[in-house]
């Protein structure tokens, strides 16, 4: 009985415990820092009042809304990929930026013409196609190039065949089209705000989160309401099982490859009507939080990505100012951490890191078979 105690309560034990706790002391005081109102210490009794408005707060969500609904796009691609072959696509990031890159040229194109303003909505109905089928083609490409000859590898093999497909992408673009940035083209129509509930809105972030929801509520449909859907769910329980019953396992790879794509791509456009800009190596950093969004849901689990992709986009913008702005430590920072949200990538990735550590399956990742998890 006491060795068991003792087990529990290991060295190890003790630490996580102890990092646990000191993350959950800096959260609370930082976020209890940001909501007072002209305190002199953290120490001092004040009035529990925001230092910003509410619509200050609002922008905020929002703008995490719209940014979290593309990281769930990109995410898709990752966890459906590793839900069947059990392996982390690393070049997904730049797949979502040739996407982008790719659909630049015909947006700028219509925008020389004219054409994109004054037929707004079947301009950017195209360029989402040419990303989408771009993203797909190229998906497709390294599923039968880089990934099908190693199938049967062990997983470190197609994890370094990743790697080097991502830098293949990532220099053949700049080769091609050159390492600066290229601004994309504004619609017109998306300029200014829309009034949602007496609340204003940038039209480009609304457009955002609604096309990136509607894809996501379409791709969730064709997983769970088609017979492909079912043979990819079938896959992703057990490969060898799923092709004894007659399931064409190489087809259903090659459609998952595909579909991953082609969120990808499309998520690349939405990317694009928010930050303006597109370059060579603008997919790293979005494919590696879309990478951390799919491991916070639960890596293999396709409503985990979704979930994920939103919940890291909202605690990335809203974050750095709850926690950071108010973590006042006399003598070193009186007046709060400077600049905080330069910080946001470290927030989004010692969220990762507690997700790990009190969760490691991630937030929906209950459902998961165990050799997945």
């Amino acid at each position: 009985m006491q060795r068991s105690f003792l087990q529990r309560f290991s060295i190890v034990g003790l630490y996580l415990w102890g990092f646990r706790i000191s993350v959950l002391l800096i959260v609370v005081w930082g976020s209890f820092g940001t909501f007072q109102a002209g305190c002199p210490s953290v120490f001092t009794l004040c009035a529990f009042k925001s230092r910003y408005s509410a619509d200050v707060w609002l922008d905020l969500l929002v703008y995490g809304l719209s940014q979290g609904s593309v990281y769930a796009l990109i995410a898709l691609g990752y966890t459906m990929v590793y839900g069947i072959l059990r392996m982390i696509n690393f070049a997904h990031g730049d797949v979502f930026m040739a996407g982008a890159y790719t659909a630049y040229y015909l947006a700028a194109a219509f925008g020389r013409a004219g054409f994109l303003n004054r037929h707004p909505l079947l301009s950017l109905a195209a360029v989402l196609a040419l990303a989408m089928i771009t993203a797909m083609s190229i998906a497709l490409v390294l599923e039968r190039v880089a990934y099908r000859p190693l199938r049967r590898a062990p997983r470190l093999i197609p994890l370094i065949s990743a790697i080097g497909a991502s830098f293949f992408i990532e220099y053949a673009f700049r080769g091609f089209f050159g390492s600066g940035f290229q601004a994309y083209p504004e619609w017109q129509i998306f300029k200014g705000e829309w009034a949602i509930a007496g609340v204003g809105i940038l039209r480009t972030q609304a457009v955002v989160i609604v096309a990136a929801v509607a894809l996501m509520v379409v791709l969730y449909g064709f997983v769970m309401r088609t017979k492909t859907g079912t043979a990819m769910r079938a896959v992703s329980e057990d490969l060898e099982v799923a092709s004894l019953m007659g399931i064409d396992v190489d087809r259903v790879i090659v459609i998952t490859f595909g579909i991953g794509g082609a969120a990808a791509g499309a998520a690349g456009v939405l990317y694009a009507l928010v930050f303006k800009q597109v370059h060579f190596f603008m997919g790293f950093f979005p494919g590696i939080k879309a990478f951390t969004a799919a491991v916070l849901g639960g890596i293999g689990n396709i409503p985990g990505a979704m979930l994920g992709g939103v919940f890291l986009g909202i605690f990335e913008s809203m974050g750095p100012i709850l926690i950071l702005e108010g973590l006042r430590v006399p003598g070193i920072y009186p007046g709060g951490i400077p600049a905080p949200y330069q910080l946001k990538d470290v927030i989004a990735f010692t969220m990762l890191v507690m997700v790990l550590i009190f969760r490691p399956s991630g937030i929906l990742g209950e459902r998961l078979a165990t050799k997945k998890a």
